[in-house]
Parts: structure tokens; sequence; C-alpha cells
């Protein structure tokens, strides 16, 4: 995902240096560039050669070392860098930065910086509360560097509060949301509904179906790596949702209509991945259930239509894709979709093929529009959301 993408990590002096091992091996595995560059504090802290071995490359620590061959190092650092990411940031460098002050090897190249930059602070919390800390950091917004609030928790010197720095996980989502993709939905709003919805039979039991929700948080993952500002409206699944993505938990399938439809009109881009449940019961069958025990004799009434009633309303502009997931007849059965319900993309797999349909982390799927179908290889729901999303871009007008 980071082929041809230069990381360059800043550590300065905190316990949470250590973390920053995990960060580098997670960006490398991604087929990153990495460069690390400590300050001297840093140091104490975690052995230069832990990040020389990860990465295969030299580590910075000393702004005058001659043991290497000509160049200004910290401006060659800074050419070459995509992202710096600055973590632990003390409040130290922190106060260097935002004040230019280029007194040790990371500042100086952070001066020299034109990439994003993106600043992790981690100290105790009277440290990060402290009004001159506060103001620091805003002055580093406000020059446009993206400063990261830190987690909760017990911090190293025994106390708990706020001055953590996120862990690694979190630290990689902000990188890959910033350079992983090209930002060809910028400025575009997507909805994206994804996971099963559930209707209740009494207070245990319910109707649902065997849906992860896998495909839907890799569209709504893509779309947000892709620019767009994206709504993300789901049933019940063991996923964590994306970060920087809109998050709506809902229940059951008239849930899922009034979240999608009371926000349709300002989307640009709505994709319906989600596994609703086409039926549910009666409002009386709590009741029915209760006086004779007999929930499968349920008489069952169908649930709203999401699809068919986003393409009745569909604004001039508008994209519509759905999801066509049958065992037999698929393609007829996507194709008489797409027309009967105004989609413009319909997205078919079959619960047939092996390695697609529920719970796997791959998908093999069919792109039919009015246009053409285009049938995919075997790819992971990752690499499909991305050609799913080339589709929609490629089709609207």
């Amino acid at each position: 995902m980071l082929k041809g993408k230069t990381v360059l990590l800043g550590l300065t002096g905190g316990i949470a240096a250590y973390k920053i091992a995990n960060l580098a091996s997670a960006l490398v595995k991604l087929h990153a560039t990495v460069n690390v560059i400590m300050t001297e504090n840093a140091t104490k802290f975690i052995a230069p050669l832990t990040f020389e071995t990860l990465t295969n490359r030299r580590c910075v620590t000393d702004t005058f070392n001659r043991d290497f061959s000509f160049d200004v190092e910290h401006i060659s650092l800074a050419k070459a860098a995509d992202i710096l990411v600055i973590a632990p940031a003390s409040a130290n460098t922190i106060g260097k930065l935002a004040w230019g002050i280029a007194d040790n090897m990371l500042t100086t190249t952070a001066l020299a910086c034109t990439c994003p930059v993106v600043v992790a602070p981690a100290m105790n919390s009277r440290m990060y509360q402290n009004a001159v800390v506060q103001e620091n950091m805003e002055r580093l917004r406000k020059l446009g560097m993206e400063v990261i609030a830190p987690a909760s928790g017990r911090l190293a010197c025994g106390d708990v509060g706020i001055g953590k720095m996120p862990e690694p996980e979190t630290l990689l989502a902000y990188i890959l949301r910033i350079i992983a993709k090209k930002k060809d939905l910028a400025g575009k709003k997507v909805l994206v509904t994804a996971g099963p919805t559930r209707e209740a039979l009494d207070p245990v039991r319910f109707i649902s179906n065997h849906s992860t929700g896998k495909m839907g948080y890799a569209m709504a993952a893509e779309c947000m790596l892709r620019g767009a500002e994206v709504t993300l409206v789901t049933g019940k699944t063991s996923l964590a949702p994306p970060l920087f993505v809109e998050t709506i938990p809902v229940n059951s399938a008239a849930e899922m209509y009034e979240a999608v439809l009371s926000r349709s009109d300002e989307m640009d881009i709505i994709i319906k991945a989600a596994a609703v449940a086409d039926y549910r019961p009666e409002s009386t069958a709590a009741e029915k259930i209760k006086k004779t025990g007999e929930a499968y004799a349920l008489p069952l009434v169908r649930t709203k239509d999401i699809l068919k009633d986003l393409g009745v309303r569909k604004k001039a502009g508008q994209f519509l894709c759905g999801f066509a997931m049958e065992t037999e007849n698929l393609l007829e059965n996507a194709r008489q979709k797409l027309q009967k319900k105004n989609l413009d993309l319909i997205v078919a797999n079959s619960l047939r093929e092996q390695g697609a349909g529920f719970g796997t982390a791959t998908n093999i799927v069919t792109l039919i529009s009015a246009r053409e179908e285009r049938q995919l290889p075997l790819l992971t729901k990752e690499e499909t959301a991305g050609e799913i999303v080339n589709e929609i871009l490629r089709l609207r007008p």
C-alpha cells in the first residue's frame, strides 16, 4: 500500500519511544521506505540499532556526523519524505517546532520539510495541560501541522490522566490517511452501509443473516483514504469502525432505512453494502410467542426497500451503488436489480464461489453498469473496494 512512499520518523526523549519500533516494522511491511531521526535523549530509551535493523537504513542522531557520503543530510531527508511523524513528541521539542528553533538533527530537518507533518505529544498530564504547551500545540496547528490528541490512562510516572502517546496502530492510520492513496474523492460526501440488520422476535431472539460487514467496512475505509467525507451506517459487527469515518450504529432495517434516507440528499455517492433482513415479524409477533411459544410459525412482513427508495429520490449527479448476493441466476438477477432500482452500478458476488461471500477476507465480484460488465479476479476485500471505487469514478459524469 505504501510502495514508493517515504516516511520519516522523528523520536524524542520519552518512554513511549520503544513503541515506534512496532510502527517502523508495520511501515516496512507495507513496503514504505522508512528513515528515522532520533534526538540524543531518545537514544536513552531505545537504541538506534533497533531501527537500523528494522528499516535496513542508517538511523540519524547527530547533525554533524561525518560518517556518511557527502550530502546535506537534513535537507536530503526532508526532500525525500512524503510525511514526517514526530512521535513521541516531548514538550521541549513541541516548543522548538512552534518557534522555529533548529538545534538538533530532528528540529533542523523539520524546519526544512515541506511535506505533511504529524506530531504525537507524549508527556505527563500536568505538562500537557500547561498553558504554554497548549499554546505551542495550537501554534503548530496554525502552522499547518497535525497534532494528534494523546490518549488517557496510566502514565509512566504512575499518574493517571491524559498524555499517553497513541498506539502505533493509530499513528499508522494517520499516516495511511495522509499518504496512502490519491485523493480523487476529495470534496465528496459518501455514505456506506455495512453489516447485518436484526429483526427482533422477542427480547432474546431475532432474524438476521451471516454478514460480517467486512466488505462494507473496506468500502468506507477506501473512500476515506481517497479523501472523501464518509458516513458509515452499520449493523452490529465485531469490526472496529475505521478511524476518520462518522459511524452510525443501527440494529433493525427500519433504523438503517431512517439513518440512510435522512442523510441521502446531502450525499454525492451512496454505497449500500449492508445485508438487510428482507423480512421482520408482524408487530404482534412478541405477543404470539408469549402466548403460544410458536416462534417459527409467525407471520412475516417485508422490511422497507432502502435501495428502491434511494433510486426513486436520487438527485441529479448522485451516484448509487448496490450489492447483489445470490445463490443462483446471479448476473441475471443483478441486471434486473440495476434497472428496477435505478442504480448506476451493482456489485454481484455469489455465495457459491470459493473465496467469496460472507466472512471471508477475499471476494470475487462482477461490476455491472448500464455500459458494461467486468468480472474481477479473486482479490482481498480491500483490493476489491479499491476496484469498485475506481469504477465509480470512471462512471460518474
